[in-house]
């Protein structure tokens, strides 16, 4: 599937909503062999106003909304377009792209606001099969097809001795991949089981927090009584201050009033019963100031009470403050352990990091030496890094030169049955065996020889020994180092410099950076 970091703009727009007749796909065919690429052509009616993100996408059949694309590519903006003509484009999907199962698909052209504009007619992804292919031999052709099928068994022998070295190579990677994975799994166990214990430290700091926040509370009420009882001392006294400036007063009145007596007593005896009431008020008052006295009293106890209250609570608070400490000391320590414990990991996992790194760096090399060997198929390279992919596509494809092998075999047979009832055939069979020309070993499975064995072994003897670059096909002597060999691969390499992908195919690379410059 595609993987460029843009993704194309989608909707979840039904089938109803959408017009199918503004774009229209011009030679689409039946199905597409696959490790090739496609080009699409479609026509932009007068219906249509296209845009800079405007895409086409391959659709499996049946999709409901535009998220399901299975690849996509930006459809090229018109150079000249005018309101009523109809413009011819095309476009090229890329072979890495493209889907590698025999389902149908269809091209969509899909506009800005997520809309299909319109589709194409159904289409698979598949090989040429017998039926659609007449294949027309003669007897002159016998010899290279039996030399092809020999070849062929050769490179099916060479192609199960190196899927089995691949398999070793395969399962020795798995093993030490679950190794790797064991010991990322019992480090990620130390580190939950530190991240629990610090959320057990962290809901008891939280805990003791809130006792502290209850007990700043209590306080806090505790200082608005003391205040309140304060307020409530200081209206007392004023009062006991009024009550004492009234008693001054009463009892200079009866000073004044003993003195009116002394004189007044001869004159009037009802001024006796005035003075009589006055004393009876002075004990009234001077009751009262017993009572308010008692008050008085009863307050500071009170007072005093409240403020040894109030010394315990500084005290208990000293001592939560004491054991907070404690614990953001223990909490310190505790986090200087996770780091060093995270330090550890991550050195474990920069060592995997390489050890991966040096098991790509060996699968690129092991690809590199397979692709020499195996020139004509490319996307195998490609797929070298993906091993489990690589072991199904050789073995698929030694299923299908087995088939190949036995059709062969097949046609081998009755182009043979058709020779010996030939009459040239049984004339060429009377001819005494001292005439016909000895065969090597290697030829003994051909009717009349093979042409071509001297001049393979002679090849084969003065052939040297070389190196080829898969990429631009240079060829290097075999004294050549590694380094500088892998050196020469690497600098085909393209970095992208808005991310950290690699590319090695040039259109691949353009096409990704144009999708950074529409961000």
């Amino acid at each position: 599937m595609d993987e460029t970091l843009d993704e194309p703009p989608t909707s979840a727009v039904f089938l109803d909503n959408c017009h199918f007749s503004q774009v229209l796909f011009n030679n689409v065919e039946k199905f597409y062999v696959p490790g090739g690429d496609i080009t699409c052509f479609y026509t932009l009616t007068q219906h249509i106003t296209p845009r800079r993100k405007d895409w086409v996408g391959i659709f499996r059949v049946g999709w409901k909304t535009t998220r399901e694309y299975y690849t996509f590519m930006w459809a090229p903006f018109p150079s000249d377009l005018s309101g009523d003509s109809i413009v011819q484009q095309q476009i090229q999907f890329r072979a890495y792209y493209l889907p590698k199962d025999d389902e149908y698909y269809q091209f969509c052209y899909v506009d800005e606001e997520g809309v299909v504009r319109g589709a194409s007619v159904p289409f698979q992804f598949r090989a040429e099969t017998e039926d659609d292919i007449l294949v027309v031999t003669t007897q002159g052709e016998v010899e290279e097809i039996e030399q092809q099928n020999k070849d062929l068994v050769k490179e099916n022998k060479e192609l199960k001795e190196s899927c089995l070295c691949l398999q070793k190579q395969n399962l020795g990677l798995q093993e030490e991949l679950r190794l790797a994975q064991e010991k990322m799994k019992e480090l990620e166990g130390e580190v939950c089981f530190l991240q629990t214990g610090n959320l057990e430290l962290r809901r008891a700091q939280e805990l003791q927090a809130g006792e502290m926040s209850s007990a700043q509370m209590n306080l806090a009420s505790i200082r608005e009584q003391n205040i309140k009882l304060g307020k409530e001392n200081q209206e007392l006294q004023k009062g006991l201050e009024s009550l004492k400036s009234s008693c001054e007063k009463l009892e200079l009145e009866g000073n004044f009033l003993k003195e009116e007596n002394k004189r007044l007593t001869e004159q009037n005896g009802c001024r006796e019963r005035e003075l009589q009431q006055f004393k009876e008020h002075n004990q009234e008052v001077s009751s009262e100031k017993e009572q308010l006295e008692s008050r008085l009293k009863t307050t500071l106890d009170h007072m005093d009470q409240l403020q040894s209250q109030v010394l315990n609570q500084e005290k208990e608070m000293e001592n939560l403050v004491r054991m907070d400490h404690d614990k953001t000391e223990q909490l310190g320590h505790l986090k200087e352990e996770n780091r060093r414990l995270r330090s550890t990991l991550t050195e474990q996992k920069e060592k995997l990091e390489k050890c991966l790194e040096d098991l790509k760096v060996t699968e690129a090399s092991m690809a590199l030496h397979l692709q020499h060997k195996q020139h004509q198929n490319r996307d195998l390279a490609k797929e070298l890094e993906e091993k489990n992919h690589l072991f199904q596509l050789l073995q698929r494809k030694q299923d299908e030169i087995e088939e190949k092998n036995l059709r062969l075999r097949q046609e081998n047979n009755e182009l043979l049955m058709r020779l010996s009832e030939s009459p040239d055939y049984s004339a060429r069979v009377a001819v005494p065996s001292a005439q016909v020309p000895t065969r090597p070993p290697e030829s003994a499975d051909l009717l009349f020889g093979n042409p071509y064995y001297n001049s393979l072994e002679t090849s084969a003897v003065n052939m040297p020994s070389v190196k080829k670059c898969p990429l631009c096909h240079e060829v290097f002597p075999d004294d050549i180092g590694p380094r500088q060999y892998e050196d020469h691969v690497r600098s085909h390499i393209l970095d992208c410099p808005f991310c950290d992908e690699t590319f090695e195919d040039k259109q691949v690379y353009d096409d990704h950076v144009y999708c950074h410059s529409l961000e």
